[in-house]
């Protein structure tokens, strides 16, 4: 329906000095009014509404909140305005600043066997592995699409300072703004979102699971309405925020040494698409010992997930049993380590800032 449109009713007494206001005060341009000798109506367009001015309905003035890319055109201190017919008009910033709330420090374990399921953004599953959001600051979900198919996504993209999505299991067809054409996300791939790339999902497999990873708790999700996906050829050297577009592929990686002995990682790369602000490894063991050694301490975030097998994880010399779908969140400034673990052990490592993850050198 390329022709339809929708008005908000703005009741009057006053059509002529509603209408001034709404015009020279707020930039609206008059699309039609009526009757032309004593106008009654008049509809007003701009900021991308339509307002139905009119002295023929009596029913309570709307609070309009207008958001702009220059607030101080239209009130200086940022106080809200008062048209003629009693409305409050609020004039909000288009470039809102991104809020980083001061992040509690508590172990936050969350146990697969034992966790509440939600339905969230586009009909996905969700289970919160950090139901406290360490005051905001970080949300940690494991997110499932039992039934595979089309996704109903839209073309969208989030105000975030770090995002990340590691496939457990499955795989997904995605697309990404300058990242060419669409490509499969598979089960121990990942993918760093950096802040505002556009992106969808377009379908996936039976049993998709992933686990996603974001700073701060709530961000907004914006949907793109102009951006068609893809949008031309991969442009590999763009940034967005300071940060590169990452999509690690599990099947082609490469194992190196883990920042301690008895344990080997793949670095999906995150740590230096962000200039160091976050890591991201797959930690496995490699000798039959399979125990630590000297521990590590926590950062602004140090968090595990137990992606197969069992661990023990000693944090400030209390252990913390971990099994496949399990994760815990590290206070910061917390000395920990991997201890016991079983063979088969795959261990999620993610940490802001990022740890010297490979014995190749630091980041």
């Amino acid at each position: 329906m390329p022709d339809s449109r929708a008005e908000t009713i703005v009741p009057c007494e006053s059509l002529d000095d509603t209408l001034n206001f709404f015009t020279k005060q707020l930039g609206f341009k008059v699309d039609s009014i009526f009757p032309a000798d004593a106008p009654r109506v008049a509809v007003l367009a701009g900021h991308g509404t339509h307002l139905r001015l009119t002295t023929e309905d009596k029913s309570v003035p709307p609070h309009i909140r207008l958001v702009v890319e220059e607030p101080g055109l239209y009130s200086s201190d940022g106080t809200p305005l008062v048209a003629p017919n009693g409305s409050i008009v609020t004039i909000e910033s288009l470039g809102q600043p991104l809020v980083i709330p001061e992040a509690t420090n508590e172990v936050v374990v969350s146990r697969s066997d034992s966790s509440t399921w939600g339905i969230g953004r586009a009909g996905m599953q969700y289970r919160d592995l950090i139901p406290s959001r360490l005051g905001g600051r970080f949300i940690a979900s494991h997110i499932s699409i039992p039934t595979g198919g089309p996704v109903p996504d839209y073309v969208h993209y989030h105000q975030i300072r770090f995002q990340m999505i590691f496939c457990r299991s499955g795989w997904a067809r995605l697309v990404y703004e300058d990242q060419g054409e669409p490509f499969l996300f598979a089960a121990g791939d990942c993918v760093l979102q950096p802040p505002e790339i556009r992106h969808q999902v377009l379908e996936c497999s039976d049993e998709f699971e992933v686990v996603e990873l974001g700073c701060p708790a709530e961000h907004i999700t914006m949907a793109d309405r102009v951006m068609p996906l893809p949008n031309g050829p991969a442009d590999r050297g763009k940034r967005y925020g300071g940060q590169d577009f990452v999509h690690h592929v599990a099947k082609d990686a490469s194992w190196a040494s883990w920042r301690v002995p008895e344990f080997e990682c793949r670095d999906t790369g995150i740590a230096r698409a962000t200039d160091g602000l976050a890591g991201a490894v797959v930690v496995r063991p490699t000798s039959q010992k399979r125990e630590s050694g000297p521990p590590g301490q926590a950062g602004e975030f140090q968090f595990f997930f137990a992606l197969r097998g069992s661990c023990s994880i000693e944090i400030n010399g209390t252990s913390i049993d971990l099994g496949p779908g399990d994760s815990v969140s590290i206070p910061i400034g917390s000395r920990f380590r991997v201890k016991t673990t079983s063979s088969d052990l795959e261990l999620l490592d993610v940490a802001l800032p990022a740890h010297d993850v490979a014995s190749k050198g630091k980041i």
